[in-house]
């Protein structure tokens, strides 16, 4: 059992000391595992599980799926991290197979199960993170007609030691909205504002839109910062597609610039500037 899943360590986070439960992978009851069924489907053609790595890629990258989809299987159960995630990855968005969220969050496990907290390989960091990001995501929506059911308690946890451990930015703004929703445990708005504020920080869009939203009309209990909030909302709408997925954000920047004054709006692109310096 990897270290992770034995504890999950406290962090802290704006100097206030935040305990993170204990969150085990619990394998699939009755289900053989991807690993399991990769070994008896696939041969030894390879001298090392990295180099099918090496040829699954260049495969998929060449449009040929189904050898790549062999090689990466290979490479996978010899345990090859980014084989794992690629396989993950392909299953989840259907890319020359057939879309199947149960294999990608079985491969997305063996990524997490095999995570080793205490001697970790940096190099494969930001495909762990994802990994956490992926089960969690799974853990809170569930897989329809499988095993894999909603458990929100399990995905909070799991958002939790990614955005602590990892600093994703997707996993701090689940788990905003987790404690601004109070889902998988009590609602928590200080807590929630302040992983939306890191969120956005690292530049993530959903997270800027709605801290924008919020300190526009002072929600959660926060003091109203309209020209911050129109700051955070430009960023947004810039970084936003005119598409159904992103009209929310389209629709709050243009209500909120509207609602502004000239005063605000001078301000804000103030606070803009000085944002853009400093990441810079």
């Amino acid at each position: 059992m990897s270290t992770w899943v034995k504890r999950i360590g406290a962090v802290a986070l704006f100097g206030l000391a935040a305990s993170l439960p204990v969150a085990p992978i619990r394998a699939l009851e009755g289900a053989e595992s991807a690993a399991v069924q990769d070994k008896a489907i696939v041969s030894p053609a390879f001298k090392t599980p990295r180099a099918a790595l090496q040829a699954g890629l260049e495969d998929f990258r060449s449009g040929a799926s189904d050898s790549a989809v062999a090689a990466l299987k290979y490479a996978a159960a010899g345990g090859e991290t980014l084989a794992q995630w690629k396989l993950a990855t392909i299953y989840a968005a259907g890319q020359g197979v057939p879309h199947d969220d149960l294999k990608a969050y079985e491969y997305f496990s063996q990524i997490i199960e095999g995570f080793d907290e205490d001697n970790p390989n940096w190099r494969d960091r930001s495909i762990v993170s994802n990994a956490f990001v992926s089960i969690a995501t799974y853990s809170l929506n569930g897989i329809a007609q499988s095993k894999v059911k909603p458990d929100p308690a399990r995905a909070l946890a799991l958002f939790k030691y990614a955005a602590a451990n990892f600093g994703d930015a997707t996993a701090q703004y689940s788990l905003a909205r987790m404690y601004l929703d109070g889902a998988g445990g009590d609602k928590d708005s200080r807590q929630g504002v302040r992983w939306l504020y890191l969120a956005a920080d690292k530049g993530h869009v959903q997270a800027q839109a709605l801290l924008g939203q919020m300190l526009f009309t002072g929600d959660e209990g926060l003091r109203p910062q309209r020209a911050r909030a129109l700051m955070w909302l430009t960023l947004a709408r810039e970084a936003a597609l005119d598409s159904a997925k992103d009209q929310w954000i389209i629709d709050a920047y243009e209500k909120s610039l509207a609602a502004a004054t000239e005063t605000e709006r001078q301000t804000a692109l103030t606070y803009l500037e000085d944002h853009l310096k400093r990441r810079n």
